[in-house]
């Protein structure tokens, strides 16, 4: 500070007990306000004027511009300051600096009133005026410095220099303008030497309080414009925001020693290394490789080491195709034989069909050298639906934390690398990051990695994206982004190592943007200068980052050209050993690839062997009562008077033994709870049901956040039940469940939709994940979806699931008839990739939950559950259906009086679900109980050809009818006629009776609903 001591030796210098009090005029106003500063915890002094606080930082913000003022004229300031500056300057001790002024008109103890000043304030900082006489420039200049550090903290990424290639930098001329607006044309020339006190809310001053305007923007330009930006002033934490100033403003905080730079520039040398012994080896293949972002490698490596030492001890990744092999290659430490043989076209030894190498994922299990700690590493596989994973890791990442007893998520990180069009341009990235601070979806924090090539494919980011970022979508939920030059190693390791940081510190969302580019074109094989050519003028320019890096490093003499070789030609040599090794491979084997290994789960298992599913009685009634029943403090929990009428009712069911559809469910959970199995109910409303039937979730009436969890209070030792409503997402939250049932394969993972429909928006997952996962990556999952289904006239929207599409997707052979040996209906399940079922009664419902866990594999079960079945008082189960020695009925059969005489049934019905219970109405009120038989198939996929040859069989005379509620060109009609066709060997002929083929799935007339049912009725029992 010049001469001068520094402004906090002259607060010490105030004696204990004092306040500062200021008068402030308000510009032309006559009204006085009063303003004070306490020093002490005494209270301010009683007042005729108006008083309220100072600002944070403004009391010390009004002496240092009146001491600026005493500094260049002493008269300028009030005789008793003249004084105290001089006594504090000269070396006094606390409290004898101060003079108390003589003959002030009525003093008060220990206060010191000053005269009148001029307040400025501008933005959420005051900074106040200087007695009388002070030049109001010199106020001025003050509060515009405030702007400008405020400018840059905010703006300065806007001229950042983050483009590696040049093209998308500021007019240097320009950029300050950009940044500080106005702020800057008042400051001279000589005002630039001045010194300015710095604000409390910034740290480029390190110990100094006091730095010149010049110096000032010197520093900040270091911290917000130079190869990183920053995003951060939209966090509505000031304690975060703080956080963050200060790990990118403090001078000298990005230094890196000498060993961390040879470390970095050997990763750089792997990661380059091995795209380009690729590209020798491999140059017709399309690797999707790495070049103009090789920096990717090393930044993962330093974000878990980083991890590691803070205490993470699992990794679950995701990502697209660009850089896969690179990462599975360098980070995972995946043996290099096993990606160098992807290549070769050899056949599998084991199941699956396989996938293309840069989909891929693997699980690996190694020794982090860096902190000689063990570490678990998952990349999850992914198709070219290139965000499709996110939920998938987020889910299996909360599951891995939920069965570590990880709940703060410190032991098991996500993290998830993006390609910039993809990111601002898939809607699944906004769905997932909004399940990041949801109580039962949080993975506690994920680190996010922009691979940010600066164009999609062919399409340049400015018609790819109305933000200015690509990054913009993670502001959302108050993520830090780091924008970051990539050919900037250094830069980019300190940006890794604050987001490794923030996620331990805050067990948030954080963004890496690696700003970087694509050396060739969308793949290898591509032509970019057909699209790009200007781009790729500039690109074919440069040099590989690691020559440059490796360059900077000869110069600092950190390393020498002889080093840099040798690192070179070693990791050259472990490729080229690996490349030999991997040609005495003759066979790829799709298991090396799995992501999610369940280890000991298949081992001692009988393959076609199915647990019981039956359940004691006297369990049964326990969970029926628990289920029935008020919480244990009922007097102090009020339940919603029709809430206590439905658990009244329930009650009544266990005294008479039977269940509807929420009691079969909630048998079917608790019993499964009381064996150490963990269920997880999630979709939108699931706790009360979107119909609500199921209310396993009770709410206290008068008491806020007051519920009880019904099912997770059955047992004193049982397994935990999660029950989540979620949020208004299918996409994502599919396939968060998704991943959370990869992770554990004894836990049943149901999703339901709030109706079937809305498993349309999660098509992509569907498709790419659950019918196809285990035949392309060998991982298997026993999600369940319950997806509401049933033409109740209430319009196309909310009518059906699209039960057709399931089960066109099936990979069963409508042409083949299997052999019916021992294990029949076993094998079916273990050989086809997901079942689908429609139930019709709760006892069935209750059994295909309890053999998700039962059977000695995982499928994923596709459910078409009902709405009007969900009361219907036909729709009841006996507890002797779901007894110890009872199972899953496939098929249920004619029971009534048309069994007892096959020979005189005309017409046997074949149906699936709620029709069955429209269909018997319908035959009671024509008389036709023992004319017309009716059997229900359950379980559609795998089909149950052998019960249905003996239904066939055993009805041999009658007329084959398949009836359905829905149209012709949906529902179970394409799948079960040319099966039933195979049965029959064309002998003879199955009738169709249902609405005929429409592009809606359902009117939305009433009158025309109750008309279309009636013709159906008629046709299935006469037509």
């Amino acid at each position: 500070m010049n001469k001068a001591r520094s402004l906090s030796h002259l607060l010490s210098a105030l004696p204990e007990g004092i306040s500062i009090f200021v008068k402030i005029p308000r510009h032309s106003q006559v009204n006085f306000h009063t303003f004070y500063k306490k020093f002490s915890s005494a209270p301010p002094p009683p007042t005729a004027l108006s008083s309220e606080p100072f600002l944070n930082g403004s009391s010390s913000n009004y002496i240092e511009v009146m001491y600026q003022s005493w500094l260049q004229d002493p008269k300028s300031v009030h005789q008793s300051w003249d004084a105290f500056f001089r006594n504090a300057r000269a070396g006094a001790s606390p409290g004898e600096a101060y003079i108390a002024p003589p003959s002030l008109a009525e003093p008060k103890p220990n206060h010191i009133p000053l005269a009148a000043v001029t307040p400025v304030v501008t933005g959420a900082a005051a900074t106040i005026g200087t007695t009388t006489g002070v030049p109001e420039k010199i106020i001025d200049d003050h509060a515009a410095v405030q702007g400008v550090i405020r400018a840059y903290q905010i703006r300065g990424h806007r001229i950042a220099n983050l483009d590696p290639l040049g093209i998308n930098v500021a007019d240097p001329e320009n950029a300050q303008e950009l940044v500080c607006r106005g702020y800057m044309t008042q400051f001279r020339d000589e005002d630039k030497d001045r010194h300015y006190k710095l604000p409390r809310t910034t740290f480029i001053g390190g110990n100094e309080k006091t730095l010149p305007l010049k110096e000032i923007i010197k520093r900040l330009e270091n911290a917000y414009c130079k190869s990183i930006g920053v995003e951060f002033m939209f966090l509505n934490s000031l304690e975060q925001c703080n956080w963050i100033r200060k790990r990118f403003e403090t001078p000298g905080i990005m230094k890196m020693d000498n060993p961390e730079k040879r470390l970095l520039l050997a990763r750089l040398t792997r990661s380059h290394g091995f795209e380009a012994f690729l590209a020798r080896k491999f140059s017709s293949e399309k690797r999707f490789g790495l070049e103009g972002c090789e920096i990717l490698i090393p930044a993962m490596k330093q974000i878990i080491d980083k991890s590691t030492s803070a205490g993470v001890e699992s990794f679950v990744m995701g990502m697209p195709h660009r850089g896969r092999l690179n990462v599975l290659a360098n980070v995972c430490r995946k043996p290099l034989e096993h990606i160098f043989t992807q290549f070769a076209g050899l056949d599998t030894g084991d199941e699956g069909s396989g996938d293309v190498k840069y989909h891929l994922g693997t699980y690996q299990e190694r020794l982090n050298r860096v902190t000689n700690k063990n570490i678990r590493l998952a990349i999850v596989a992914n198709p070219s639906h290139l965000e499709a994973c996110n939920p998938v890791v987020q889910g299996k990442t909360r599951a891995e934390q939920f069965y570590h007893g990880d709940s703060e998520g410190k032991k098991v990180l996500s993290i998830l690398l993006h390609g910039d069009a993809a990111f601002s341009g898939q809607g699944i990235v906004y769905e997932t990051f909004h399940l990041s601070d949801l109580p039962d979806y949080t993975t506690h924090g994920t680190i996010h990695i922009v691979v940010n090539n600066q164009i999609g494919f062919t399409t340049d980011p400015r018609y790819s994206r109305s933000s200015p970022y690509c990054t913009d979508v993670a502001r959302v939920v108050n993520a830090p982004i780091f924008h970051v030059n990539a050919d900037d190693p250094e830069a980019v390791m300190h940006v890794c190592n604050v987001a490794s940081e923030w996620r331990t510190t805050y067990h948030k969302d954080v963004v890496i943007d690696l700003v970087c580019y694509r050396r060739n074109g969308h793949n290898e094989i591509d032509e970019p200068m057909f699209t790009q050519p200007l781009m790729y003028r500039k690109i074919r320019s440069l040099n590989p980052v690691v020559e440059k890096y490796a360059n900077q490093l000869i110069e600092e003499k950190v390393v020498t050209k002889e080093e840099v070789e040798e690192v070179k030609a070693k990791y050259e040599k472990i490729l080229d050993d690996s490349y030999k090794n991997a040609q005495t491979i003759t066979q790829v084997f799709n298991k090396h690839w799995l992501d999610s290994p369940w280890s000991g789960f298949f081992e001692g298992k009988d393959p076609l062997k199915v647990s019981p599913t039956g359940v004691h009685e006297d369990t049964l009634v326990h969970i029926g009562k628990k289920f029935s029943s008020a919480p244990p403090n009922a007097s102090d929990f009020q339940i919603h008077r029709g809430v206590q009428r439905i658990l009244n009712a329930r009650m009544e069911m266990v005294n008479e033994r039977v269940a509807d559809w929420a009691m079969a469910e909630a048998m079917a959970f608790g019993s499964l709870l009381k064996e150490g199995t963990h269920v997880r109910l999630s979709g939108q409303d699931v706790e009360r049901g979107t119909f609500s039937h199921r209310h396993h979730i009770l709410h206290h009436q008068k008491v806020d956040k007051s519920k009880y969890n019904i099912l997770a209070n059955l047992y004193r030792d049982q397994a935990p039940y999660t029950v989540c409503n979620s949020s208004l997402s299918e996409y994502g939250v599919l396939g968060f469940e998704l991943g959370f049932s990869m992770t554990n394969p004894n836990a049943l993972v149901l999703w339901e939709a709030q109706f079937g429909d809305f498993n349309n928006t999660a098509q992509c997952i569907i498709d790419q994940f659950l019918s196809s996962g285990q035949t392309k990556w060998i991982r298997q999952s026993g999600l369940v979806m319950l997806l509401p289904h049933g033409m109740e006239g209430m319009g196309p929207e909310h009518s059906s699931a699209r039960l057709e599409r399931f089960l066109q997707m099936t990979s069963d052979d409508p042409d083949v008839l299997p052999p019916f040996s021992e294990g029949f209906s076993i094998r079916q399940l273990s050989e086809i990739n997901w079942i689908v079922a429609n139930c019709s009664t709760p006892a069935n419902y209750f059994h295909i939950l309890r053999r998700q866990i039962a059977l000695p594999f995982r499928k994923p079960l596709v459910l078409m559950t009902p709405k009007s079945l969900l009361r219907h008082p036909e729709a009841k189960s006996s507890f002797d259906e779901m007894n110890e020695g009872t199972s899953f009925l496939r098929l249920i059969p004619e029971r009534g009086p048309a069994s007892q005489n096959p020979d005189e049934v005309e017409r046997l019905i074949f149906c699936s679900g709620k029709v069955y219970y429209d269909i018997i109405a319908a035959r009671r009120e024509k008389g036709l109980e023992d004319k017309v038989a009716i059997s229900r198939i359950e379980q559609i996929a795998p089909f149950p050809h052998d019960l249905v040859k003996t239904e066939c069989d055993k009805y041999s005379k009658a007329k084959l009818v398949w009836s359905q509620e829905e149209h012709k060109n949906g529902g179970a009609w394409t799948y079960v006629q040319p099966r039933f066709s195979t049965i029959l060997h064309d002998e003879r002929k199955l009738h169709y009776a249902g609405r005929p083929a429409s592009a809606s799935t359902a009117t939305g007339n009433k009158k025309k609903h109750v008309r279309e049912s009636l013709d159906l009725l008629e046709d299935t029992l006469t037509g």
